[in-house]
C-alpha cells in the first residue's frame, strides 16, 4: 500500500494533510478511474463538523473528485507536477450531495472524461459509501505550467 501511495505523490502536488486519495484500484488512461478517499476517524474536521454527528465535509468530498480526476489527468498526458505541469481545479458544476458520509466510511471516487480542450479537462465525477451515491458533479480542471 505505501508503494502505491508513494506513486500517487508522483501524479499529485498535494501533500498531507490536503492529499485525500489512498488507493486506486482501477485506472483506464483517457477514459476512467476509480480511488479510495483517505477516511479516518481521527481527521481534525471530524471534532468539529459537527461534534457528536460527525460528517466528512462536502467540500472535501468534491476536491477528493477533483484529486482523482487530477491523476487520470496527469496519468493520461504522461506528465507530472515535478515536470513543471500543474493540474488545478478549474470549475464545478451540478454539484449534488445525496448522502452523509462518517468517519468509518470507506468512500469510492469515480472520475470519467468527458472532454478536452486547450487544456481544459471536464470530468463526470461521483462519491459512492455503502453502495450509495454521497455526490454527484462536473468537474473542470486546467493544465498549466506551475
Amino acid at each position: 500500500m505505501l508503494e502505491q501511495f508513494d506513486a500517487i505523490k508522483n501524479f499529485l502536488p498535494h501533500r498531507e494533510p490536503f492529499l485525500f486519495i489512498d488507493e486506486i484500484i482501477n485506472i483506464e488512461l483517457g477514459k476512467n478511474i476509480h480511488c479510495i478517499l483517505k477516511n479516518s476517524p481521527d481527521e481534525d474536521f471530524y471534532k468539529g463538523h459537527f461534534p457528536n454527528n460527525p460528517i466528512f465535509p462536502g467540500v472535501l468530498i468534491v476536491e477528493a473528485l477533483a484529486q482523482a480526476s487530477g491523476i487520470l489527468g496527469f496519468q493520461t498526458m504522461n506528465k507530472t507536477p515535478e515536470e513543471g505541469s500543474i493540474y488545478v481545479f478549474a470549475g464545478i458544476d451540478k454539484a449534488r450531495f445525496r448522502s452523509r458520509v462518517g468517519p468509518n466510511d470507506r468512500v469510492h471516487l469515480y472520475s470519467e472524461i468527458v472532454s478536452e480542450k486547450k487544456g481544459i479537462w471536464k470530468f463526470e465525477t461521483k462519491a459512492e459509501a455503502d453502495d450509495k451515491i454521497v455526490c454527484t458533479a462536473t468537474i473542470l480542471c486546467a493544465d498549466r505550467k506551475a
